[in-house]
């Protein structure tokens, strides 16, 4: 049976216009995207399959395409929906953390990198540049990695904060592995950072480790 036959209560469109997005589960919001079925399965068991095919909502969302067309019932119109759909929450956290000291609103931080960084499958250094007043003026990928590091060279992000004048800045990285607890490694490399960004009066107020749904701050951990 397809949606459009089941009892008008159940279907995912209806029950997000009367009640709204947040009572609506992974397959059902994933459903909206997908939109039709396939192979004699509704939209919402297409959106099921693919996300216990992928682990979780957010690898499937974070999928390269050819992963995701590996999928049945999605084709390149999901895959630019998806995208499209990140790249809007993406856009809407940065201009909710534009006009204000980022450190008034730590969460929105979180969710902002891990929109970036969630789900891949190689290691990508980044940095959020802020001002004297940390407010941000720039989001860059400073480096990327295979699925086990990526090299980070601090006379470059050296080199970066002083082409954007930053007085301040916060870092991430993902771990593909998911595990979001920071290594020896990562300790040492943002205790690096801090040092010779600390010759140019640059602050390193966070360095965070993304995972998949969860973040650690080294900064909250003691870590700095």
């Amino acid at each position: 049976m397809t949606i459009k036959h089941w009892p008008e209560d159940q279907r995912p469109r209806e029950k997000l216009l009367r009640q709204g997005a947040a009572v609506l589960g992974d397959a059902e919001l994933l459903s909206l995207f997908v939109r039709t079925g396939s192979g004699g399965r509704s939209a919402l068991e297409v959106a099921d399959n693919g996300i216990a095919e992928l682990g979780s909502l957010s690898a499937l969302a974070m999928a390269s395409p050819q992963r995701l067309l590996s999928l049945s019932g999605f084709g390149e119109t999901h895959y630019a929906l998806l995208q499209a759909s990140l790249e809007l929450a993406r856009r809407h956290l940065l201009f909710s953390m534009s006009d204000r000291e980022v450190l008034s609103s730590p969460e929105a931080v979180r969710q902002y990198f891990s929109l970036h960084l969630s789900g891949l499958e190689h290691e990508v250094f980044c940095g959020l540049f802020l001002d004297n007043r940390h407010r941000v003026i720039e989001y860059a990928e400073l480096f990327r990695g295979t699925i086990d590091s990526a090299a980070v060279y601090p006379r470059e992000v050296v080199k970066h904060c002083l082409s954007r004048n930053a007085a301040a800045v916060i870092f991430a990285h993902n771990h593909p592995s998911g595990v979001a607890d920071p290594s020896d490694t990562d300790v040492r490399l943002t205790r690096k950072l801090t040092d010779a960004l600390s010759l140019i009066d640059v602050r390193v107020l966070d360095h965070l480790i993304i995972g998949r749904g969860r973040q650690t701050s080294l900064a909250e951990r003691g870590l700095m």
